[in-house]
């Protein structure tokens, strides 16, 4: 088929770039590979289909798709009279970042923002001691002051992320529409 070869060149080189560049979301090369094939099939795949194409095993690729939907960088999809699972490349790679971001961060500011509010009932416990030397006073109440700036950032990035999630973030940095000319 004229134009085929070419074709398959300009997917590949992308899909060789998404998978070198996959580490940014966690996931390893062939989970990329993964993702770059399903975005460029115009048809849910069933993970058959991906393990051919792929030439990885069934066990590896059911991992693969189950770590991408765990991104929302993949779906489950249905097929009236098709009994396997098929699973498509979600095309929006706005929402795509945005989910990714999302959980990412909202996992990380969980776990920071617990151990800060931890750390700060402890601090404020250890200044009810008595006898503590003006050094070690001194010492905890810069702390608790660090860690009070360190919780206004954190409410920062909970904003921040929260601006993602509704598309506000798009008020600031709006999307550019797409010339499809070029």
């Amino acid at each position: 088929m004229q134009g085929k070869d070419e074709l398959e060149k300009a997917r590949e080189r992308v899909i060789e770039a998404i998978s070198q560049n996959m580490n940014l979301y966690g996931v390893t090369p062939s989970v990329g590979r993964l993702w770059g094939l399903l975005y460029f099939q115009n048809q849910p795949m069933t993970l058959d289909e991906m393990k051919i194409e792929l030439g990885m095993s069934k066990t590896s690729m059911s991992t693969s798709v189950r770590s991408l939907m765990d991104l929302h960088m993949v779906d489950k999809v249905w097929k009236k009279g098709n009994r396997k699972d098929l699973y498509v490349a979600e095309e929006d790679w706005y929402q795509t970042f945005i989910d990714f971001f999302t959980i990412k961060w909202r996992n990380g500011v969980t776990i920071n923002v617990s151990a800060i509010e931890k750390s700060l009932r402890d601090l404020h416990l250890l200044l009810e001691k008595p006898d503590l030397s003006e050094e070690i006073v001194h010492e905890i109440n810069s702390d608790i002051k660090k860690l009070h700036q360190a919780l206004e950032y954190y409410d920062w990035l909970n904003r921040l992320v929260d601006s993602f999630e509704t598309h506000e973030i798009f008020n600031f940095i709006p999307k550019k529409p797409l010339d499809h000319k070029k």
